[in-house]
């Protein structure tokens, strides 16, 4: 029995703790996982300070800690100095972002898969690697990194302004959720803290959730990180590093001003902190920005992967890497993925080498351009933030609905959605918006149809 009497004490949470074999942490952090889950405990809700729940619990202050520090690292809690723990707001929202399988199907406006185009130049090349008489090589692992792919690989982070002295420096990883797993398992231990966008592509939040690191939202001027939120992050919550998608962000569509990218690189190297930096979109722009990481390359990996830009089977990034962070890096690479494939960094390679690339990239930014057209001509830009080279559009709403109550409406319209819950990050509610995928759906037809759905479901409301 508790020493003192909350029988009239508010509070949030007044766990009955199971008396078990366990050690007496674990059964709190599992019946506050329970709690979480079963909604007895709803995002956003402020937990009860750690003393005073050990005291009605009649246990150790070190006891709730320990319990709360594993719900922290499976991500169901946030917390900031001077304002308590918080049950995450996206605790019961899926990060899978995959496509809807219904039967009748639905109109895929969710996931982000990029148009499906002729490949013509990539077949050609694939029927002539194939065709060599060496092309046994090809289906075997690629322990070597040869001189040519970091090459190839050289070359196209020139087109983003990256340009590479030390092929060393160079990485591959089998696409940019691959990369990034390889980064928290090599760079992190869990725990460990990283200052994020308050909105951000629901694949970093399941690869922290998997190796324990704790997401923490930046504070924000203009739609990007301010130099007094990064350094309160740093501060208050002792972040070792930050993830960053500078070029048309996911799911914002917002592009990072040069004096912010100048920013975040000074404070980088000021605090030492660790710049992931996420280039997957840079290529779609005509003139991409200077990346961060040519701003603080010591302190700054920078990935480029392929599949949303150039094809979706090139399973592909590459990595830009400091000394420091090479070895770790590297062995964590070979750990997840043995090798890269052979096949897929031949046909990169000699996408990039021989121009082809040039013309696959031309496609789909004509197809990227031709949607967002589109788009424009049934929402103005106002209300469906972002613009002719997006491969989605910011949907904001009106105030009399959530993103999550128009993926529930959308979906019994037959169109999927994914709203801001999705992509929140936090004890705060996210702005009422949804993601919309306009690349995923196969025709020009499918595409207006969905989004005039979704034009009539929001006039109705």
């Amino acid at each position: 029995m508790p020493v003192n009497s909350f029988e009239n004490y508010p509070m949030s949470w007044k766990p009955t703790l199971k008396r078990t074999k366990k050690p007496l942490y674990l059964s709190l952090a599992e019946q506050l996982e329970e709690d979480i889950h079963h909604n007895i405990l709803r995002p956003g809700t402020k937990l009860p300070p750690q003393r005073e729940l050990a005291d009605f619990l009649d246990i150790n202050v070190s006891t709730v800690t320990r319990a709360f520090k594993i719900c922290s690292n499976q991500g169901l809690l946030s917390s900031a100095v001077g304002s308590g723990t918080f049950v995450s707001y996206d605790v019961n929202t899926s990060t899978l972002i995959l496509p809807d399988i219904e039967n009748p199907p639905l109109i895929e406006l969710g996931s982000m898969m990029p148009e499906t185009l002729p490949q013509k130049e990539a077949a050609t090349l694939l029927q002539k690697m194939l065709s060599e008489p060496d092309c046994k090589h090809l289906f075997q692992y690629s322990y070597q990194e040869e001189r040519r792919y970091k090459e190839a690989a050289a070359q196209l982070l020139a087109r983003v302004g990256l340009f590479v002295t030390n092929p060393s420096s160079l990485l591959f990883a089998s696409g940019g959720q691959n990369a990034l797993a390889a980064c928290f398992m090599a760079l992190f231990r869990p725990g460990d803290r990283i200052g994020v966008d308050p909105l951000i592509y629901p694949g970093v939040k399941g690869v922290a959730k998997l190796f324990g690191i704790q997401l923490v939202p930046l504070q924000q001027e203009n739609g990007e990180c301010s130099e007094e939120g990064l350094l309160a992050a740093y501060k208050n919550d002792g972040i070792k590093g930050l993830y960053v998608m500078p070029d048309l962000q996911n799911p914002t569509n917002h592009t990072m001003s040069r004096s912010c990218r100048e920013m975040i690189a000074r404070k980088a190297k000021e605090l030492d902190l660790l710049i992931l930096e996420d280039g997957i979109n840079s290529l779609l722009l005509s003139h991409p920005p200077r990346p961060i990481a040519a701003l603080a390359p010591e302190q700054t990996i920078y990935m480029l992967s392929l599949s949303k830009t150039i094809l979706p089977s090139l399973r592909l990034a590459y990595l830009h890497v400091p000394s420091r962070y090479g070895e770790p890096l590297q062995n964590a690479l070979y750990h997840l993925n043995l090798s890269q494939s052979s096949l897929l960094l031949e046909l990169a390679s000699r996408l990039i080498v021989s121009g082809k690339l040039d013309s696959l990239l031309e496609t789909r930014r004509k197809g990227i351009l031709e949607r967002n057209r589109l788009v424009d001509k049934i929402f103005t830009r106002d209300i469906a933030i972002g613009g002719a080279e997006c491969l989605s559009r910011w949907l904001l709403l009106p105030p009399n609905i959530t993103g999550a109550e128009l993926e529930r409406l959308a979906k019994k319209k037959g169109v999927s959605v994914y709203g801001s819950e999705r992509f929140a990050v936090g004890k705060e509610a996210p702005i009422a918006a949804a993601r919309l995928a306009i690349c995923a759906p196969q025709t020009m037809d499918e595409l207006e149809k969905g989004l005039r759905i979704l034009k009539e479901l929001l006039d109705s409301q």
